[in-house]
């Protein structure tokens, strides 16, 4: 069996982290979402994948290459313009054989997953489709199903959601859904939806059987918390410490840690597990790292910085006297002395923040910012929870930050400053 994954999408919901590098290579526990999903494909035994690529599909072909570094055969087809996820796998329709795994790029799972999904596909002999339980079914594609678990309906984004057992992304599917792609128009967002050709399965009275995930065991990651979330999820799974850098006396390590090659770990500095730190990276003296971190690589994290529950991407140093908690910050930034992170409203609410021009909620009550690459802020900088702050920016001193500010831009305190001679 070969698989398919779909990763031609923008990440719009992901900005500002988007705006430099496609969501598939953002990363959780330091590797790229993607290579998580991989990995999980390979567990269940299958070793040649063909990525459907897109918006800054390059990066990922780079990164990835021919797959030999993973053990297993990659290949690439490109999808030009944004078509829908129908039409994304319409693409594939030369490289599949028979029967193959299709699983949508984004996800972040349990390993054991994509395996189950796969076993079920040997049991039955029928198309499968995975579905899951979640709380806003209205965001997702809404299924119902028979007696026997095999999908009746399946509906994109309704208004009234028929229950909450949503599309989970991940199918095995014969030849036939590349007819009913063919037979699908397109939906009211112009686009060929992949949902919309497994309902004509089903209404050509082919089988479509489904597999119940556990909401642990799989996560969509469309959103930044989603990547904090997810993050959070592969940490837990840390249960053994693995320290391969340098760490001075006088350090305190409790809890699961990884710690990589040419890592220095400073006199003073405090670490509550689980946290990974990538090679290159130099912490203290006298910081604070807090569960659920992940630092990448050439991280500086200086005296008296405490990092909370935060993922900060590889090049990016936050040196002198600053807090950062429950947020993402990215590659190559440099915080001023002093830069702080607010992550928690003064009436304890949940942070909102602002998406594709709507106020949306996050259902959490801490959360902090989310930062793009090669942001740089002077010093005393206060951002407020919930701001993100797009790539190449530039904030100056003495700046209380309360709403986004877009990428390539520079924003300054402007002051009036009275001298009087003294009586």
């Amino acid at each position: 069996m070969k698989s398919v994954v779909l990763a031609a999408g923008e990440g719009v919901r992901l900005r500002p982290l988007t705006l430099t590098k496609p969501k598939q290579l953002l990363p959780v526990g330091n590797l790229p979402l993607l290579q998580h999903l991989l990995n999980s494909i390979k567990k269940a035994g299958i070793k040649e994948v063909l990525i459907v690529v897109g918006y800054l599909g390059e990066k990922i072909q780079s990164y990835f290459g021919d797959g030999s570094k993973l053990g297993l055969k990659l290949t690439y087809v490109w999808q030009k313009e944004v078509g829908g996820t129908g039409e994304a796998l319409s693409l594939t329709s030369d490289y599949v054989e028979k029967s193959f795994l299709v699983v949508y790029g984004d996800l972040y799972v349990k390993p054991s997953v994509i395996t189950k999904v796969v076993k079920a596909y040997k049991k039955v002999k029928e198309n499968v489709l995975a579905v899951v339980e979640v709380e806003r079914p209205e965001n997702y594609g809404v299924v119902s199903l028979d007696e026997e678990g095999f999908l009746k309906t399946i509906q994109e984004k309704p208004e009234k959601p028929v229950s909450n057992l949503v599309n989970a992304g991940i199918y095995v599917f014969t030849e036939e859904i590349f007819e009913k792609i063919r037979q699908t128009k397109k939906s009211v967002r112009g686009e060929i939806e992949l949902t919309d050709a497994v309902q004509g399965l089903v209404e050509n009275k082919s089988k479509v059987y489904t597999v119940k995930l556990k909401n642990k065991e799989w996560l969509d990651v469309g959103k930044p918390w989603d990547l904090l979330e997810a993050n959070q999820r592969f940490l837990q799974d840390l249960k053994k410490s693995t320290v391969r850098g340098k760490v001075e006396r006088n350090v305190t390590i409790k809890g699961p840690v990884k710690i990589g090659v040419n890592v220095t770990v400073k006199s003073g500095t405090f670490i509550e597990g689980p946290v990974i730190v990538d090679e290159g990276s130099i912490l203290g003296p006298n910081c604070y790292l807090r569960p659920y971190t992940s630092l990448g690589k050439d991280v500086k994290i200086g005296s008296g910085c405490e990092i909370k529950n935060s993922i900060v991407m590889n090049g990016t140093k936050i040196p002198h006297l600053s807090y950062v908690g429950d947020s993402i910050i990215g590659e190559n930034c440099n915080f001023g002395a002093g830069t702080l992170v607010g992550n928690v409203r003064l009436d304890r609410k949940n942070i909102k923040t602002t998406i594709k021009g709507e106020v949306i909620d996050t259902g959490r009550r801490k959360f902090g910012v989310v930062v793009g690459d090669n942001v740089q802020t002077g010093i005393n900088v206060s951002l407020m929870p919930g701001v993100k702050i797009g790539a190449n920016t530039h904030v100056g001193p003495g700046l209380v930050v309360y709403k986004d500010i877009p990428a390539n831009t520079k924003v300054f305190l402007r002051q009036t400053v009275k001298f009087e001679e003294m009586d």
